[in-house]
């Protein structure tokens, strides 16, 4: 029987792609897929380190799987991957000695398999978080878990080093992938049933292909837009100080291109903004939000928040909930500031925001949030929206969901053969996070669900 490989996956859709090339790279060194630790003869932990408790969630299962080896004699190799792995190294040895065999980091991931057949060779833990500058990776490797969207990686690392932001430490420097091979990859995906592509890269509308001078982000997205079966392409997460209007007017006429935008605002003062070095004022960024309203009206914005950051007033988090009201965003990641390891504001500042007055921020927030996103939904009772259909519901037998390109989440019920297919649904009730409502057309393309 061939070996088994199981992946455990946390963070954020870097993470999660970067989860799907381990995967590839395993199935290409023998191992099968396995959905349980106790069948598989490897164990990787792609692990995130950007929200707080992230170290304690990968040591409690590094912990389970050491009562795993202990109760049922069952001792998998354990890799750890990911931004812990990248931000504690050795130390994560010390911290959980016997259990992890391979510490790899993020710029390490295609060493993987080697790395796991070298801690079966010595018989001792193997660590690799060398940098490594090419970002190429093997075109048909990646073994997507997604049947409809296909994540593509355009640039890795970051540049930015905002001073709560771990990522500048634990993704490294910026590095741009060739426009040749995201176009290859794009193209791979279309040919093998993806109807939706969201390219990643930590500050994505900042990418300069390296092997073309001319191709910018705009550049780059218009010539994805021709390529035959994608019919949506959406990217994560841009940076409102490097959005042009040369893209938004781009935008207006790339149909392919999802109305729905990110915008990580982290706050609505403009003081604790250059404290966090966003580099960018509250009137600068309203000033975006009112452009992008200009030039496309049909659009939804989405954002970060992060509320309690060092010396946050109540002033600033008003400034918050007023910049919220103004904006009116479609949806909303919200957090707590905790500090993360070797940031600026670590290093710098004090965590002087109590822990109560946090979660008082943070539920008054999130209670405004639901509010607007209610507000949003219900305005669409009795529209017909364009639905990409991409899974069966977890808790309703016989009911779909899918996106519109709004990036609004709309249910109904229909046939897993749908998956992978656009239908026309008309809207009959709402909700704070989705709505529900009923096809009424026939379907507009070929799926790849079941028949």
């Amino acid at each position: 029987m061939p070996p088994r490989y199981l992946i455990e996956t946390y963070g954020c859709q870097m993470n999660v792609h970067d989860s799907e090339r381990m995967a590839g790279l395993l199935e290409q060194a023998g191992y099968e897929p396995t959905h349980d630790a106790a069948d598989a003869d490897v164990v990787v932990i792609n692990t995130c380190s950007v929200r707080e408790h992230a170290e304690e969630k990968l040591y409690t299962r590094l912990g389970e799987l050491r009562v795993l080896a202990q109760e049922h004699g069952h001792n998998p190799i354990v890799a750890v991957a990911g931004c812990v792995a990248q931000q504690e190294g050795d130390a994560l040895l010390k911290r959980s000695p016997g259990v992890a065999d391979v510490v790899v980091g993020t710029q390490a991931i295609k060493r993987l398999p080697m790395l796991v057949e070298r801690a079966q060779a010595v018989r001792r833990p193997v660590v690799d978080l060398d940098p490594f500058e090419d970002v190429t990776f093997p075109l048909g490797i990646t073994r997507r878990g997604d049947p409809v969207k296909a994540y593509v990686t355009i640039i890795e690392g970051c540049n930015e080093f905002c001073s709560f932001c771990v990522v500048p430490y634990t993704r490294g420097n910026e590095r741009m992938r060739p426009k040749a091979d995201i176009l290859a990859e794009v193209r791979d995906a279309a040919r093998t049933g993806a109807r939706e592509v969201q390219l990643l890269g930590q500050i994505v509308n900042h990418y300069a292909a390296p092997d073309d001078p001319d191709c910018d982000f705009t550049a780059l997205v218009e010539a994805i837009h021709e390529i035959d079966g994608i019919e949506r392409i959406r990217f994560a997460s841009p940076h409102p100080r490097h959005f042009s209007v040369r893209f938004l007017e781009a935008m207006r006429g790339l149909p392919k291109v999802a109305r729905h935008l990110h915008l990580p605002v982290q706050s609505g003062s403009t003081r604790i903004l250059k404290a966090m070095r966003r580099r960018y004022t509250r009137d600068s960024y309203l000033e975006l939000v009112d452009r992008i309203r200009q030039l496309l009206p049909d659009v939804a914005l989405s954002t970060d928040m992060i509320v309690g950051f060092p010396g946050e007033t109540d002033d600033d988090f008003e400034d918050t909930l007023s910049l919220t009201r103004s904006a009116r965003f479609h949806s909303m990641f919200s957090f707590k500031y905790s500090p993360r390891p070797n940031t600026l504001a670590e290093k710098r500042m004090r965590d002087d925001v109590a822990e109560e007055e946090k979660t008082r921020r943070i539920v008054e927030l999130q209670a405004l949030q639901r509010t607007i996103q209610a507000d949003i939904h219900s305005a669409l009772v009795g529209q017909d929206v364009q639905v990409l259909v991409d899974a069966a519901s977890r808790r309703r037998a016989h009911e779909l969901s899918g996106r519109t390109s709004q990036n609004t989440v709309v249910n109904f019920p229909g046939n897993p053969s749908w998956i992978g297919r656009t239908v026309t649904v008309r809207i009959e009730r709402s909700g704070p996070h989705s709505v529900w409502g009923q096809v009424i057309s026939p379907v507009a393309s070929s799926g790849i669900g079941a028949p």
